[in-house]
C-alpha cells in the first residue's frame, strides 16, 4: 500500500511539475510590440510566387533582375514589411517561392510586390491572399541572423 501511494504521489507531482514547465508565460509588452491579438496572432498577406510570362529574357538579363529581386527582399525585410521569403525546391507546378508580408491588406502587399524587379519584368508573378498566423513570426529574421553562418 505504501509503495502504491508513493507511486501515485510521484505520478501526481511529476504531472504537476510537467504542467508547470509547459505553461505559457504571457508577455504583455512583447505581445503589444508585435501587435498580437488575444490569441497571439495577427494578419499578414501570403504571397505565392510563380513563374511569370516572360520566357524570352536572356541569362544576363535574368541574372541582373534576380540580383535586384534579392536586394529588394533584403530591403523589405529590413523595413519589417517582409517576415519570410524563400524559394521552393524544384516542382511541377511552376511555384518559385513565397513571401509573407507583415501588412494587413492585399492592397498594401500589392504595392510591395510592385517593387520587385523580377515581378516588374514578368519573370515572376505574385498571387496574394490574406493570412492569419502567429505574431511571433516577425521574430524569425532575428533568429535567422543568429544561425546563418553564411549570408545570402
Amino acid at each position: 500500500m505504501k509503495k502504491m501511494f508513493s507511486f501515485f504521489a510521484l505520478l501526481l507531482f511529476g504531472t504537476i511539475g510537467f504542467a508547470q514547465e509547459t505553461e505559457s508565460k504571457f508577455d504583455e509588452s512583447l505581445a503589444k510590440s508585435l501587435h498580437a491579438d488575444e490569441y497571439g496572432m495577427k494578419k499578414y498577406v501570403f504571397c505565392l510566387l510563380k513563374s511569370g510570362s516572360n520566357t524570352t529574357a536572356s541569362k544576363e538579363e535574368s541574372k541582373k533582375l534576380f540580383e535586384g529581386h534579392m536586394a529588394n527582399i533584403g530591403k523589405l525585410a529590413k523595413e519589417g514589411k517582409l517576415v519570410v521569403a524563400g524559394p521552393f525546391m524544384k516542382n511541377d507546378r511552376n511555384y518559385r517561392g513565397i513571401y509573407i508580408f507583415n501588412v494587413a491588406t492585399v492592397e498594401e502587399a500589392k504595392a510591395l510586390v510592385a517593387t520587385d524587379p523580377a515581378i516588374q519584368a514578368n519573370l515572376l508573378e505574385a498571387e496574394l491572399t490574406p493570412w492569419y498566423a502567429t505574431a511571433a513570426l516577425q521574430e524569425t529574421l532575428k533568429i535567422h541572423e543568429k544561425i546563418a553562418k553564411t549570408k545570402i
